[in-house]
């Protein structure tokens, strides 16, 4: 049957309703929190540019952040918004002060689309200005007005404040994780040197920019020599070498971090490329000279092209300063400041080249393995039974890339339940046939030898760095017994030791999958705990009916395609502040176990199960 077509089938949406409708076009993936690119921080992200833009026009050096689980509060000193545009600027979609290049050159909102998509997603939104002794407040509830206050006078320094919760219709089951927040926040302090941010009463700032982000990125870890700190008009890198594998880029354009790369990450890796070949005169592989490399950019351009409203890639065509091609300029400012650094540091430019050397070295060693290994693979990936591919990709220039899993899985039952129940279209499964290898002390040449390992980083296409990573979510899905928590150690071994990036880029999940059931004729809940089991014990009451699952491999594909849609329950594989990749290994995968042992006598829990 054909449906009617007619005058009533063409419908207008308002700003707000579009927004709400077709939230992923402005904030990518919705998410409860759990992951750093769910989309209630890149609502705190939009708040926060607009202060950032005014402390870069030098108006504010301090910005007053208030966390809480559910809501946030910005306040700056800026200029304020002027009072009299200030519900345009809020609820008016491409309304904004950015358009006039002169007052915003390299701003990072420019489209005057962000506090409209802040306010059409929060159940509650306050916005107040403060400027030359007079001040408005603005109340909405899911983008429509509720109270429209007049203007008064106030002793308030300039600037403006917001507050906003995130609406619970849009984004289940959120909360806000410090962890974060905190790396949001580092960021912004590390690109804006002279800037103070305030989150709950902790302070952050910055006297050395991309070297201090380094500095903390990288505590803890072995550097092969100290950081090189670059610095130019609009344009700032960092980098240094280090003992992990792969490597590691942190880039940035006008604030915005851009989490996928793009022209100008593209452009340094080149750059580096390029000017260690000419000052050592040897053509090293590029491979070579970018193994182990940690690196960050940060540049800023008149109105950067981003391929999605998420600001997380830098489009390919781009110009820098006075007209240039972006690739040219950040190529000319690598090879002349890193050449002049290298050729007035002797001693780092020999650290160096015995880095680059031993990489050499070991991609020697094992080139004929590789290849096998490899041609393997290909063969494998035309029929590969391990993987249950989607659709579409994090490499896939789509609006729902970032929503792009991969499952990984033990067993036939549990991968089958899985496959019968995931999303075709954005979530894949790999299936591991018993537990993987402890890769904990040994080489790269263990992936390409283990087939399981090599069919993995095929898979998520990270052989030669994650840049062009297949999957956003990386999802351990092994049973809640000792085993599986045996493989969900294996697996993150597996990860920290040859793909460190990322776990720090915050791509590495556990599944979260409920322990019981319990039911009766009416409901049924599903808990992930003891706790929870209780308090479901006493909501149905007069005895329900308690299943107790021992494995995936038990729970249905109808029961499951719930655990993995959009109440999915995500645990984070953060790193700690200061936690050193090296030593972590060390200490759960090395060989010292009585050190272990004393940590588990000392920290062990008995718990009375009611």
């Amino acid at each position: 049957m054909t449906a009617v077509y007619n005058e009533d089938s063409i419908k207008s949406l308002d700003w707000r309703e579009h927004i709400r409708l077709r939230p992923g076009m402005y904030i990518g993936k919705l998410g409860d929190g759990s992951s750093h690119d769910d989309g209630i921080y890149l609502l705190l992200k939009e708040v926060i540019d607009n202060s950032i833009d005014e402390f870069i026009m030098g108006a504010g050096k301090t910005i007053e952040v208030k966390a809480m689980e559910k809501k946030i509060t910005v306040r700056d000193y800026g200029r304020g918004v002027p009072l009299g545009k200030l519900l345009d600027c809020v609820s008016k979609i491409n309304t904004g002060g950015k358009y006039d290049s002169e007052a915003f050159k390299k701003s990072v909102g420019l489209n005057g689309v962000g506090t409209k998509a802040v306010n059409a997603l929060s159940g509650q939104f306050f916005v107040q200005s403060f400027r030359e002794g007079r001040t408005k407040s603005l109340w909405f509830e899911k983008g429509i007005l509720k109270k429209d206050e007049k203007e008064q006078p106030s002793k308030e320094r300039n600037g403006t404040l917001v507050t906003f919760v995130p609406d619970e219709t849009v984004f289940k089951n959120f909360k806000f994780s410090p962890e974060f927040i905190e790396n949001q926040v580092l960021n912004y302090v590390y690109l804006n040197t002279g800037l103070t941010i305030n989150v709950n009463g902790k302070k952050y700032y910055s006297d050395k920019g991309l070297y201090d982000l380094l500095q903390h990125n990288t505590e803890g870890e072995v550097l092969r020599y100290p950081i090189i700190h670059l610095k130019g008009d609009d344009i700032e890198v960092a980098l240094t070498h280090g003992e992990q594998y792969g490597e590691e880029y942190y880039s940035f354009v006008n604030g915005a971090h851009t989490t996928q790369g793009g022209t100008h990450q593209a452009a340094l890796r080149e750059a580096v490329v390029r000017t260690v070949r000419e000052f050592y005169k040897k053509e090293f592989d590029a491979s070579d000279i970018r193994a182990s490399i940690v690196a960050a950019i940060s540049v800023r351009i008149q109105e950067p092209i981003f391929e999605s409203q998420t600001k997380t890639r830098l489009g390919s065509i781009q110009t820098g300063p006075e007209g240039l091609n972006l690739r040219t300029w950040i190529n000319d400012f690598v090879k002349n400041e890193l050449d002049n650094y290298l050729h007035k540091n002797p001693d780092i430019a020999d650290l160096m080249l015995k880095r680059i050397m031993q990489s050499e070295d070991e991609r020697k060693e094992i080139a004929g393995i590789k290849k096998l290994a490899n041609e393997r693979a290909k063969k494998a990936n035309l029929h590969n039974r391990k993987l249950r591919d989607c659709k579409i990709h994090f490499d896939d220039n789509n609006e729902k890339n970032l929503q792009s899993t991969l499952f990984i899985t033990e067993g036939d039952s549990a991968s089958g339940s899985l496959t019968k129940a995931r999303s075709p279209e954005t979530q894949a499964v790999f299936s591991l046939k018993g537990k993987p290898l402890n890769c904990f002390g040994l080489t790269k040449k263990i992936v390409y030898e283990n087939e399981e390992f090599n069919l993995l980083q095929h898979a998520l296409n990270i052989e030669e760095g994650i840049e062009n990573l297949r999957y956003n979510n990386i999802v351990v899905a092994t049973d809640a017994d000792v085993d599986g928590m045996h493989i969900r150690l294996l697996l993150l071994t597996f990860f920290l030791q040859f793909f460190p990036e990322l776990i720090k880029n915050g791509h590495v999940y556990i599944l979260q999958t409920p322990l019981f059931r319990v039911r009766n004729k009416q409901e049924t809940i599903y808990c992930y705990s003891e706790v929870e089991k209780q308090k479901a014990i006493e909501k149905l009451g007069s005895k329900p009916e308690i299943t107790r699952f021992k494995g995936l491999g038990e729970i249905s594909p109808d029961e499951f395609e719930g655990f993995i849609g959009e109440d999915i329950r995500l645990d984070p594989v953060l790193l700690g502040q200061n936690s050193s990749i090296a030593n972590l290994l060390k200490y759960y995968m090395g060989k010292n176990t009585p050190e272990r042992q004393e940590f588990i006598i000392e920290n062990l829990r008995v718990e009375e199960v009611v």
